[in-house]
């Protein structure tokens, strides 16, 4: 993912990636990449803002980023509608805490109606079926922006990691004919 949003973006990064964090591999290897990527000399050493995004029925990431502690603990019922987000302890935990602290990034929770009427707004105004972990992104993005942290100008990558198709009883009601 990493080596392709670079690609995409003819090796300048954007200035921020929202990426749903279940448990982060795919931050992780975005980091991972981008590291790669400077020492073959590809891309500079400037860095998008990584923004974990988590439900708040189960955010271990998101406390310990608040808290300032470099690993998670483990979460408590854990609930939410996004099953890709959970994950009470993810096992890389300290990884995305340390690609978000230095990349001047966020973690951001979201709850469940958001990411679902976020969702529906995906669907509704881009044609975009995404399941709610993709939906938990775009209700972060909309946080970030109200709270000043992003700009409206800002080059921003949101990532959804799956189909609203496999949550079509969440969705169930929230579309008008």
């Amino acid at each position: 993912m990493g080596y392709e949003v670079a690609e995409q973006f003819r090796w300048q990064l954007p200035d921020a990636i929202f990426y749903p964090c279940g448990g982060g591999v795919g931050m992780i290897g975005m980091w991972k990449a981008f590291g790669e990527m400077e020492a073959l000399g590809w891309i500079s050493s400037k860095r998008p803002k990584m923004i974990a995004v988590q439900a708040e029925g189960c955010a271990p990431i998101v406390r310990a980023f608040e808290q300032g502690t470099p690993r998670s603990e483990f979460f408590e019922n854990a609930q939410t509608v996004a099953s890709g987000l959970r994950v009470p302890k993810a096992l890389g935990d300290f990884l995305v805490l340390d690609a978000v602290r230095r990349s001047g990034g966020a973690a951001v929770a979201v709850s469940d109606e958001e990411m679902i009427e976020a969702g529906v707004e995906l669907a509704s105004d881009e044609g975009v079926f995404a399941a709610p972990e993709g939906g938990a992104c775009v209700a972060a993005l909309k946080k970030l922006l109200g709270s000043g942290f992003l700009k409206p100008d800002e080059r921003i990558v949101i990532y959804n990691t799956g189909s609203g198709l496999k949550y079509l009883e969440a969705y169930s009601g929230r579309f008008s004919r």
